[in-house]
């Protein structure tokens, strides 16, 4: 059974550069850990997560701030990092959070230590406006309990924002990009995810030198969510392997 987790942490801090706003949260203490929450998502995705992930890291939730490309999404967090100089992080991306993560280790691999894709987009082709209906069908699909929080993040989130991004993100193809990533790469998936199907997360896996692919049987498009002890299992061993 899901148990209700309190997500606490610091208070929340912002981030602004080149006219683009992120705030974050920091928990725990250890080597960093970087949170990046999908389309219409929030750092409430991770509730059931940051425990877990914190008792060895300082976790960094990130929440992004209207409607940000996923590419620009990507230098806003490079110059957030920067900013913080901290030690080269692991950066965990679910869904257009992976897309984004993809592009932060590409663009600077030394601020980045491992990579965990969660249902990550990028290599899914489909109009826009399906994408966007199909958003509330992912979050269904899961753990029930986890609607509302759902719900209520697509309605903050607002429709000019989301059609904004999903037509960014259908856009962005990242085949290209994948054989150079250079960093220890887990990509991790639903069997049952509705939105990225599992083909995509073996063909993304196949395509991003050494990287490891693990798929839950009983998880959807949110994971992390719909299963997340097996989902903490599999960061934290990942993330104690030797690179």
């Amino acid at each position: 059974m899901l148990r209700a987790v309190r997500f606490t942490s610091s208070p929340s801090q912002t981030f602004t550069d080149a006219g683009r706003t992120l705030r974050y949260r920091r928990q725990g203490q250890g080597p960093p850990l970087v949170l990046i929450h999908g389309l219409s998502g929030s750092g409430r995705w991770w509730r059931f997560n940051t425990p877990a992930l914190s008792a060895d890291h300082e976790v960094l939730t990130l929440e992004l701030i209207g409607g940000v490309g996923v590419q620009a999404a990507a230098r806003l967090i490079v110059a957030w990092l920067e900013h913080l100089d901290l030690p080269p992080a692991a950066v965990v991306g679910h869904s257009m959070g992976g897309q984004i993560a993809l592009y932060v280790a590409a663009f600077a691999p030394e601020r980045v230590s491992k990579l965990v894709l969660a249902c990550a987009s990028g290599l899914l082709r489909a109009s826009w406006w399906k994408v966007a209906l199909n958003l509330p069908r992912a979050g269904f699909s899961g753990r029930p309990r986890f609607v509302p929080v759902v719900l209520r993040d697509s309605l903050r989130t607002g429709l000019p924002n989301l059609y904004r991004s999903a037509r960014d993100l259908l856009r962005d193809d990242v085949e290209a990009l994948l054989p150079t990533i250079a960093v220890p790469t887990l990509v991790i998936w639903g069997a049952r995810d509705p939105l990225v199907p599992p083909r995509l997360g073996q063909h993304l896996a196949g395509s991003i030198p050494g990287a490891q692919y693990v798929e839950l049987p009983r998880a959807g498009h949110v994971v992390m969510v719909d299963q997340p002890a097996a989902f903490n299992e599999a960061v934290l061993d990942f993330l104690a392997e030797r690179a």
